[in-house]
């Protein structure tokens, strides 16, 4: 059993991942050593820091769907295509600015007639006031 100190501190390393190309290249490394003999596969997993058990894993991924397995891909849930949202958004807030200029438009109108009318009432209320000596 094992006793930390206050001065020790447990250190984990982080989780690392390898971009496909990578993997694809240390399997092709690792076939070519063995067919010259010149390295073993524990040189390159040494050199590179990696597990045997990893270069396992790697050539299984390769051979089980012919490199599905090393696609490049981000952890987690692929992003949401927002531009569908953003285009309904959109052509409801055009809709919503359609409907006030309509409004605007009719305000606008209406504001014509209520002066065409109170200029009409002008002129006859001025002709009534000259025709009455």
């Amino acid at each position: 059993m094992t006793v930390m100190t206050d001065d020790e501190t447990e250190v984990r390393r982080a989780k690392r991942s390898w971009p496909a190309q990578y993997k694809l290249d240390i399997l092709a490394e690792i076939e070519e050593a063995k067919e010259s003999g010149e390295t073993t596969v524990a040189e390159i997993c040494r050199r590179e820091g990696l597990y045997s058990s990893l270069i396992s894993e790697w050539r299984n991924q390769r051979d089980a769907g012919a490199l599905e397995g090393l696609t490049d891909r981000k952890a987690g849930r692929p992003k949401k295509d927002r531009t569908k949202e953003q285009l309904a958004e959109l052509r409801e807030r055009v809709q919503a600015l359609e409907s006030e200029l309509g409004t605007a438009n009719e305000l606008i109108e209406a504001q014509g007639k209520v002066s065409a009318l109170l200029q009409q009432l002008s002129r006859e209320s001025a002709e009534k006031n000259i025709s009455k000596p």
